[in-house]
């Protein structure tokens, strides 16, 4: 018998319980290690679903957690209710205003074409299959951040349903508590069903990856470490140590490697970029190397990852300053050689991410450079080593670490402490206040949460 069978007539959408087909394919995201595991799903289509969704959960003391892709799960909801947004598809470009309004289930592969046929481009991530409202909400580090800062530094307006069930579209002007608090806080005060976006007057990159072999993988951190010393605000790259499988998925090159991949996004012209990269292809021989000038519509192909949802481990901190110490370390710890498989990938900050923005928000300014480490899980590889593996890394980074970045937190490393160490200790309190004004009973918990201040 149906223990929700009332919300199916409140909603348009389809309402699944544990056990109905389609609940299994509904509650599980690009993560796949641990999908959440909800009392009762709704399948919302538009903004008055997910109202009716939030005052049922409400009048029912069930906690509320949001979906779209799954790429960035938090804590799996363990019984609550989970609002699934990924039919809310809505995309409108204003090309005039160059601005974009995206509902919560439309992911970056929809908007990067559409904002390109009116000569526009969005602060995109690397991935176009991520959710770009998800991404949007907690900071977006893109290709383009080094120039143009976070992708939450380009909101212009928000819809969201809060706690007491009410749609509000909430501007800066207009509230700008809540406002400043749901750009960062992410899913913490309510559940943001579409919002309007900057778009940037970008049509094209100089990008690509330079993918060296394992005996080069030393000589190209380091070069990249000196590198990210000199470079403009223009050049946003990252680099990526990684055990590639003998598989067909993969290019011929690379295939049962362990290479260093070097992420290139220049807004410079080709020939300047082709100056500034100079130093790292005099690293030596490359595996396969794309860089060149491209389309921004195929900005997607400088860190090609795959699309194949996938279990997984990952951690991240960020630091300062990257020394020749940590490079050592990771090296030891995940590079050719090493006894357990892992990608570790260094992102560098700064820039405009180190800037404030014309509009404030709780997404923290960095500077320096995010380090990650994610590990695949499967039938051949437990989770027990791996657990042990991250510990190794947090270790390693725990002197230098200077916080952490809300959007690389997944599953069990998105603990309470690693949460508030996404914020600036004044912004964590002022979330934590108004949390206690607008879900003051943690109606929102089932995310990265922050609980209401006292």
């Amino acid at each position: 018998m149906s223990t929700h069978k009332a919300l199916g007539a409140k909603v348009e959408g389809p309402v699944f319980e544990p056990g109905d087909e389609g609940y299994d394919e509904e509650r599980t995201g690009f993560q796949t290690a641990d999908p959440h595991r909800p009392s009762v799903i709704v399948g919302a289509i538009g903004a008055e679903d997910v109202r009716a969704a939030v005052e049922y959960a409400a009048g029912h003391g069930l906690p509320v957690a949001v979906q779209n892709t799954g790429h960035g799960l938090p804590l799996a909801a363990d019984g609550g209710l989970l609002i699934s947004t990924r039919r809310m598809a809505g995309l409108r470009v204003d090309a005039a205003a160059r601005s974009a309004r995206i509902e919560a289930g439309v992911r970056w592969a929809q908007v990067v074409p559409e904002a390109a046929s009116h000569g526009l481009a969005p602060l995109s991530g690397s991935s176009p299959g991520v959710g770009a409202v998800s991404y949007t909400l907690g900071g977006g580090v893109g290709l383009m951040s080094r120039r143009y800062g976070y992708a939450a530094d380009h909101v212009r307006s928000i819809d969201v349903v809060t706690a007491d069930a009410r749609l509000r579209h909430v501007t800066p002007d207009g509230d700008p508590d809540l406002f400043w608090a749901l750009l960062g806080g992410r899913a913490n005060f309510g559940v943001v069903t579409s919002l309007e976006i900057g778009l940037l007057p970008v049509t094209r990159l100089y990008g690509g990856g330079l993918y060296f072999d394992a005996d080069l993988v030393p000589a190209a951190l380091e070069a990249w470490r000196t590198w990210t010393t000199t470079v403009p605000d223009t050049m946003t790259s990252s680099i990526a140590l990684m055990p590639v499988p003998d598989v067909p998925a993969f290019p011929e090159p690379l295939r049962g490697r362990h290479v260093a991949h070097v992420r290139i996004a220049h807004l410079g012209d080709a020939a300047e970029g082709e100056r500034l990269i100079a130093p790292l292809r005099a690293v030596g021989p490359r595996l396969i190397d794309t860089v060149a000038d491209m389309p921004y519509t195929e900005s997607a192909t400088i860190h090609n990852e795959p699309p194949i949802p996938m279990a997984y481990r990952a951690t991240n901190v960020t630091l300062d300053e990257l020394d020749t110490d940590t490079v050592t370390g990771l090296l030891d710890l995940a590079g050719p050689g090493a006894p357990d498989r892992a990608i570790v990938e260094i992102r560098q900050l700064g820039g405009a991410m180190a800037e404030a923005p014309a509009v404030p928000s709780a997404v923290r300014r960095r500077p320096g450079h995010l380090v990650g480490l994610l590990s695949k899980l499967g039938p051949d590889v437990q989770d027990e080593p791996v657990r042990a593996l991250h510990d190794r890394f947090g270790d390693l980074l725990a002197e230098r670490e200077t916080g952490r970045i809300l959007n690389f937190l997944f599953g069990a490393d998105a603990t309470p402490e690693r949460v508030r160490a996404s914020y600036d200790p004044a912004a964590y309190r002022r979330l934590a206040e108004l949390k206690a004004v607008h879900d003051p009973s943690g109606l929102f918990r089932l995310n990265h949460t922050i609980p209401p201040a006292a």
